[in-house]
Protein backbone atom coordinates (compact mmCIF):
# COMPACT_ATOMS: atom_id res chain seq x y z
CA UNK A 1 0.00 0.00 0.00
CA UNK A 2 1.10 3.56 -0.70
CA UNK A 3 2.97 4.86 2.35
CA UNK A 4 0.93 8.05 2.23
CA UNK A 5 -2.17 6.06 3.21
CA UNK A 6 -3.35 5.80 6.80
CA UNK A 7 -6.45 4.50 8.54
CA UNK A 8 -8.51 7.59 7.71
CA UNK A 9 -7.61 7.54 4.03
CA UNK A 10 -8.18 3.80 3.85
CA UNK A 11 -11.69 4.28 5.25
CA UNK A 12 -12.41 7.11 2.79
CA UNK A 13 -11.10 5.24 -0.24
CA UNK A 14 -12.95 2.03 0.62
CA UNK A 15 -16.35 3.68 1.07
CA UNK A 16 -19.37 2.08 -0.54
CA UNK A 17 -23.09 2.40 0.18
CA UNK A 18 -24.75 -0.42 2.15
CA UNK A 19 -28.49 -0.94 1.63
CA UNK A 20 -29.27 -4.15 3.51
CA UNK A 21 -28.92 -4.33 7.27
CA UNK A 22 -29.33 -6.93 10.01
CA UNK A 23 -32.18 -6.51 12.48
CA UNK A 24 -29.91 -4.99 15.12
CA UNK A 25 -30.53 -1.55 16.56
CA UNK A 26 -27.62 0.80 17.09
CA UNK A 27 -26.64 1.25 20.71
CA UNK A 28 -27.01 4.68 22.36
CA UNK A 29 -23.21 4.86 22.42
CA UNK A 30 -22.97 4.26 18.67
CA UNK A 31 -25.63 6.88 17.96
CA UNK A 32 -23.89 9.42 20.17
CA UNK A 33 -20.51 8.72 18.58
CA UNK A 34 -21.90 9.21 15.06
CA UNK A 35 -23.64 12.47 15.99
CA UNK A 36 -20.60 13.83 17.83
CA UNK A 37 -18.43 12.99 14.82
CA UNK A 38 -20.91 14.84 12.59
CA UNK A 39 -20.62 17.86 14.86
CA UNK A 40 -16.87 18.04 14.36
CA UNK A 41 -17.27 18.91 10.66
CA UNK A 42 -16.27 22.35 9.47
CA UNK A 43 -19.05 24.93 9.69
CA UNK A 44 -19.41 28.41 8.21
CA UNK A 45 -18.82 31.11 10.86
CA UNK A 46 -19.45 28.40 13.46
CA UNK A 47 -23.18 28.59 12.76
CA UNK A 48 -23.59 24.77 12.89
CA UNK A 49 -26.67 25.35 10.74
CA UNK A 50 -28.10 21.82 10.79
CA UNK A 51 -30.06 19.47 13.01
CA UNK A 52 -30.12 15.68 13.04
CA UNK A 53 -33.33 13.86 13.90
CA UNK A 54 -33.37 10.15 14.67
CA UNK A 55 -36.56 8.68 13.23
CA UNK A 56 -37.30 5.70 15.46
CA UNK A 57 -41.11 5.49 15.57
CA UNK A 58 -42.00 2.26 13.68
CA UNK A 59 -45.25 3.55 12.10
CA UNK A 60 -43.51 6.69 10.84
CA UNK A 61 -40.60 4.69 9.44
CA UNK A 62 -43.05 2.33 7.73
CA UNK A 63 -44.98 5.25 6.23
CA UNK A 64 -41.81 6.91 4.95
CA UNK A 65 -40.67 3.60 3.48
CA UNK A 66 -44.01 3.25 1.68
CA UNK A 67 -43.85 6.83 0.35
CA UNK A 68 -40.34 6.36 -1.02
CA UNK A 69 -40.65 2.68 -2.01
CA UNK A 70 -37.33 2.20 -0.21
CA UNK A 71 -37.32 -0.76 2.21
CA UNK A 72 -34.08 0.13 3.96
CA UNK A 73 -35.68 3.32 5.28
CA UNK A 74 -37.64 1.00 7.57
CA UNK A 75 -35.15 -1.86 7.87
CA UNK A 76 -31.97 -0.51 9.44
CA UNK A 77 -30.18 -0.05 12.74
CA UNK A 78 -31.00 3.67 12.92
CA UNK A 79 -32.36 6.31 10.57
CA UNK A 80 -30.96 9.83 10.80
CA UNK A 81 -32.71 12.72 9.05
CA UNK A 82 -30.36 15.64 8.34
CA UNK A 83 -32.02 19.05 8.22
CA UNK A 84 -30.80 22.49 7.23
CA UNK A 85 -31.51 24.56 10.34
CA UNK A 86 -31.41 28.35 10.62
CA UNK A 87 -34.10 28.44 13.33
CA UNK A 88 -31.65 27.83 16.17
CA UNK A 89 -29.82 31.06 15.32
CA UNK A 90 -32.95 33.06 16.20
CA UNK A 91 -34.23 31.57 19.45
CA UNK A 92 -32.27 33.82 21.83
CA UNK A 93 -33.29 37.01 20.03
CA UNK A 94 -36.02 39.40 21.05
CA UNK A 95 -39.12 39.65 18.86
CA UNK A 96 -37.73 42.82 17.30
CA UNK A 97 -34.35 41.17 16.69
CA UNK A 98 -36.07 38.21 15.02
CA UNK A 99 -37.76 40.64 12.64
CA UNK A 100 -34.45 42.40 12.00
CA UNK A 101 -32.80 39.04 11.19
CA UNK A 102 -35.33 37.99 8.55
CA UNK A 103 -33.69 39.67 5.56
CA UNK A 104 -30.42 37.83 6.14
CA UNK A 105 -31.98 34.52 7.13
CA UNK A 106 -34.26 34.50 4.11
CA UNK A 107 -31.47 35.15 1.62
CA UNK A 108 -30.17 32.44 -0.68
CA UNK A 109 -26.72 32.94 0.89
CA UNK A 110 -27.86 31.63 4.25
CA UNK A 111 -29.74 28.71 2.72
CA UNK A 112 -26.53 27.76 0.93
CA UNK A 113 -24.62 27.99 4.21
CA UNK A 114 -27.11 25.69 5.91
CA UNK A 115 -27.01 23.14 3.08
CA UNK A 116 -23.20 23.13 3.07
CA UNK A 117 -22.99 22.74 6.85
CA UNK A 118 -25.47 19.87 6.74
CA UNK A 119 -23.64 18.05 3.95
CA UNK A 120 -20.27 18.33 5.70
CA UNK A 121 -21.74 16.98 8.94
CA UNK A 122 -23.37 14.10 7.06
CA UNK A 123 -20.11 13.00 5.47
CA UNK A 124 -18.48 12.91 8.90
CA UNK A 125 -21.38 10.80 10.16
CA UNK A 126 -21.01 8.27 7.35
CA UNK A 127 -17.27 7.92 7.93
CA UNK A 128 -17.83 7.56 11.67
CA UNK A 129 -20.36 4.79 11.09
CA UNK A 130 -17.97 3.03 8.74
CA UNK A 131 -15.16 3.29 11.30
CA UNK A 132 -17.42 1.51 13.83
CA UNK A 133 -17.82 -1.44 11.46
CA UNK A 134 -21.29 -0.33 10.38
CA UNK A 135 -22.71 0.32 6.93
CA UNK A 136 -24.52 3.44 5.78
CA UNK A 137 -26.33 4.92 2.81
CA UNK A 138 -27.37 8.52 2.17
CA UNK A 139 -31.04 8.79 1.17
CA UNK A 140 -32.26 11.71 -0.90
CA UNK A 141 -35.51 9.81 -1.37
CA UNK A 142 -36.81 10.83 2.08
CA UNK A 143 -37.82 14.15 0.50
CA UNK A 144 -40.10 12.53 -2.06
CA UNK A 145 -43.09 13.89 -0.10
CA UNK A 146 -41.26 16.64 1.72
CA UNK A 147 -44.38 18.25 3.16
CA UNK A 148 -45.42 15.00 4.83
CA UNK A 149 -41.89 14.51 6.18
CA UNK A 150 -42.01 18.07 7.49
CA UNK A 151 -45.23 17.20 9.35
CA UNK A 152 -43.76 13.95 10.71
CA UNK A 153 -40.82 15.80 12.21
CA UNK A 154 -42.82 18.87 13.34
CA UNK A 155 -40.29 21.19 11.70
CA UNK A 156 -40.59 24.93 12.39
CA UNK A 157 -39.81 27.89 10.15
CA UNK A 158 -36.24 27.98 8.79
CA UNK A 159 -35.80 24.19 9.13
CA UNK A 160 -36.05 21.82 6.15
CA UNK A 161 -35.10 18.14 5.73
CA UNK A 162 -32.42 17.54 3.12
CA UNK A 163 -31.71 13.79 3.22
CA UNK A 164 -31.55 10.76 5.46
CA UNK A 165 -28.78 8.37 6.43
CA UNK A 166 -29.67 4.75 7.16
CA UNK A 167 -27.04 3.05 9.32
CA UNK A 168 -26.75 -0.50 10.58
CA UNK A 169 -24.88 -3.77 10.72
CA UNK A 170 -24.37 -4.84 7.09
CA UNK A 171 -26.32 -7.89 5.93
CA UNK A 172 -24.81 -8.12 2.44
CA UNK A 173 -21.50 -8.67 0.78
CA UNK A 174 -19.68 -5.37 0.29
CA UNK A 175 -20.50 -4.16 -3.23
CA UNK A 176 -17.76 -3.27 -5.67
CA UNK A 177 -16.54 0.30 -5.37
CA UNK A 178 -17.79 2.41 -8.25
CA UNK A 179 -15.02 4.07 -10.24
CA UNK A 180 -15.04 7.81 -9.67
CA UNK A 181 -14.40 10.41 -12.33
CA UNK A 182 -10.74 10.56 -13.35
CA UNK A 183 -8.73 13.15 -11.46
CA UNK A 184 -8.22 15.06 -14.73
CA UNK A 185 -12.01 15.56 -15.03
CA UNK A 186 -12.36 16.97 -11.52
CA UNK A 187 -9.15 18.78 -10.59
CA UNK A 188 -7.90 21.65 -12.77
CA UNK A 189 -5.13 24.17 -12.19
CA UNK A 190 -5.75 27.88 -12.66
CA UNK A 191 -8.64 27.59 -15.11
CA UNK A 192 -11.47 25.35 -16.27
CA UNK A 193 -10.61 23.16 -19.28
CA UNK A 194 -12.06 23.64 -22.74
CA UNK A 195 -15.19 21.69 -23.56
CA UNK A 196 -13.30 19.50 -26.06
CA UNK A 197 -10.71 18.57 -23.43
CA UNK A 198 -13.40 17.84 -20.87
CA UNK A 199 -15.37 15.78 -23.37
CA UNK A 200 -12.31 13.63 -24.07
CA UNK A 201 -11.86 12.93 -20.37
CA UNK A 202 -15.55 12.08 -19.89
CA UNK A 203 -15.56 9.73 -22.88
CA UNK A 204 -12.80 7.70 -21.24
CA UNK A 205 -14.76 7.63 -17.98
CA UNK A 206 -17.92 6.50 -19.75
CA UNK A 207 -15.98 3.53 -21.09
CA UNK A 208 -14.79 2.63 -17.58
CA UNK A 209 -18.28 2.94 -16.11
CA UNK A 210 -19.83 0.84 -18.86
CA UNK A 211 -17.31 -1.90 -18.09
CA UNK A 212 -18.06 -1.60 -14.35
CA UNK A 213 -21.82 -1.91 -14.83
CA UNK A 214 -21.47 -4.88 -17.20
CA UNK A 215 -19.10 -6.85 -14.96
CA UNK A 216 -20.23 -6.11 -11.38
CA UNK A 217 -21.63 -8.96 -9.32
CA UNK A 218 -25.29 -7.88 -9.46
CA UNK A 219 -27.69 -5.48 -11.22
CA UNK A 220 -25.69 -5.56 -14.44
CA UNK A 221 -26.58 -3.12 -17.19
CA UNK A 222 -25.16 -1.46 -20.26
CA UNK A 223 -24.78 2.17 -19.28
CA UNK A 224 -22.23 4.90 -19.14
CA UNK A 225 -22.04 7.87 -16.79
CA UNK A 226 -22.85 10.85 -18.98
CA UNK A 227 -25.85 9.37 -20.82
CA UNK A 228 -27.72 8.50 -17.63
CA UNK A 229 -27.42 12.08 -16.41
CA UNK A 230 -28.29 13.59 -19.78
CA UNK A 231 -31.45 11.48 -19.82
CA UNK A 232 -32.27 12.55 -16.25
CA UNK A 233 -31.82 16.25 -16.97
CA UNK A 234 -33.99 16.03 -20.10
CA UNK A 235 -36.97 15.00 -17.96
CA UNK A 236 -39.63 17.54 -17.09
CA UNK A 237 -40.01 16.74 -13.41
CA UNK A 238 -42.37 18.85 -11.23
CA UNK A 239 -39.59 20.56 -9.31
CA UNK A 240 -41.42 23.80 -8.56
CA UNK A 241 -43.21 22.22 -5.60
CA UNK A 242 -39.90 21.89 -3.77
CA UNK A 243 -39.12 25.56 -4.39
CA UNK A 244 -42.58 26.51 -3.11
CA UNK A 245 -42.09 24.38 0.00
CA UNK A 246 -38.73 25.99 0.81
CA UNK A 247 -40.12 29.47 0.29
CA UNK A 248 -42.88 28.55 2.73
CA UNK A 249 -40.23 27.68 5.30
CA UNK A 250 -38.62 31.10 4.94
CA UNK A 251 -35.72 29.66 2.95
CA UNK A 252 -34.75 31.44 -0.26
CA UNK A 253 -33.96 29.14 -3.18
CA UNK A 254 -34.93 29.41 -6.85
Amino acid sequence: MDKTFNEVLTAIMSHRSIRKFKNEKLTPSQIETIVRAAQMASTSRFMQAYSIIGLTDPPLKWELSEITKTPYIEENGHLFIFCADLKRLTVMGTEQEKQDMRMMLESSVFYQIAVTDTALAAQNAVLAAQSLGLGAVILGSVSKDIRRLDEMLALPEYVAPLFGIAVGVPDQQPPEIKPRLPLEAVYFENSYPSESDLRERIEAYDHDMRHYYQTRSENNRDAGWSRSHIDLLKLRLPLSSMTEYLHGKGLNVT
